[in-house]
């Protein structure tokens, strides 16, 4: 039977066209290749804004790579074991980032031994997927952030950022920019109380809200529960999780669920938390990473939409080697005919 044999890394960093403010200047990508006793290779990565990237790197080079050598390759069990083994450094954070970059890597070797891309292997269900302009804007001028708004003119949906003492001028400027048909979004990034929330969602409500995401810290699960029940506007959530026990205990409170592949431990977790939200009848939209989140999004059991952070896409971050396998846009994803999921790092290759 093949067997693991070795595990690389590669951190990388790239800078942000459009900084997500004075802190988040650049982005973090930890690329991973796993080696097969046959020779053959998968590609996977890691990835942060801004903390922990040394850290991700340490685990995966140190405690993972040597756990995982001997290991078959099958996505599933080496996650499992692997979970159980890293629990002791914590159940989440720098511990599911590391594992993300081994099941993205695993996922990319087994679409690649079927003869299948990503999309395919996880089993497509749509050929598309809508795709929502998405800005890190909280810092822009309400100048920056109209012109902002008027590059998204065409796509279905948008988001901005809220959690300002002028959330009602700006969320209003937007709104006149895109129209009336156009879905709007507001993301708070955790940064309410539930007084504050309730009375902040009451002010913007008249502007045709979507969603409300992250009005309250993120594992305030009662709290969450408490809000959607006393709001008019949907509430998502799930982009700060990191294991499906986080996620089932979110479901009940709120409307959309939004894993990031990366902080959930890789593809494996986030089908796994796609489906228990299927139970509830609650949509999984992925968070961010659209090169490869929306080739997730085409396997998914319910629908949903893909989140494009102007300019911070790993293809637009310049990280990528070849054509992306992604293009979002207004029109939707349009996903190519690559095998596994088609992501290549330039520096990688040949490791």
């Amino acid at each position: 039977m093949t067997r693991i044999a070795g595990l690389h890394t590669l951190p990388l960093r790239a800078d942000l066209p459009r900084p997500w403010g004075p802190g988040v200047p650049h982005h973090h990508v930890i690329a991973c290749t796993l080696v097969l006793d046959d020779g053959r290779t998968g590609t996977g990565f890691s990835w942060t804004p801004s903390i922990g990237a040394a850290a991700v790197t340490g685990l995966l080079d140190h405690d993972i790579a040597a756990f995982v050598k001997g290991l078959p390759p099958h996505p599933e069990v080496v996650w499992d074991r692997l979970w159980r083994h890293l629990r002791e450094a914590g159940g989440g954070g720098v511990t599911t980032m590391a594992m993300a970059a081994v099941d993205i890597a695993l996922w990319d070797l087994r679409a690649h031994e079927l003869g299948l891309g990503l999309a395919d292997a996880l089993g497509r269900r749509r050929d598309t997927v809508p795709v929502y302009a998405s800005g890190v804007n909280r810092h822009y001028s309400l100048g920056e952030l109209t012109d902002q708004a008027r590059r998204w003119i065409g796509y279905p949906a948008v988001k901005m950022k809220v959690g300002r003492d002028d959330d009602v001028e700006r969320v209003a400027a937007v709104r006149e920019v895109i129209g009336p048909d156009t879905l709007l979004m507001v993301d708070a990034n955790q940064r309410w109380d539930l007084f504050r929330a309730r009375a902040a969602i009451r002010e913007l409500e008249p502007f045709g809200l979507h969603w409300v995401e992250e009005p309250l810290p993120a594992d305030d699960i009662a709290g969450l529960r408490r809000l959607r029940e006393s709001v008019g506007v949907p509430i998502a959530a799930g982009e700060s999780l990191a294991t499906i026990h986080e996620f089932r205990a979110l479901l009940d409170a709120v409307d959309v669920v939004q894993p990031n592949v990366v902080r959930v431990g890789g593809i494996t977790p986030l089908m796994r938390i796609a489906e228990l939200a299927r139970l509830h009848g609650v949509p999984t939209y992925p968070h961010l990473l659209p090169d490869l989140s929306a080739q997730l999004a085409l396997a998914l059991p319910l629908p949903c939409m893909v989140e494009d952070v102007e300019d911070a896409s790993l293809a637009a971050l310049g990280l990528l080697d070849g054509p992306p396998p992604v293009e979002p846009g207004p029109d939707g994803v349009r996903v190519g005919a690559h095998l596994g999921h088609g992501l290549r790092f330039p520096t990688l290759e040949g490791r």
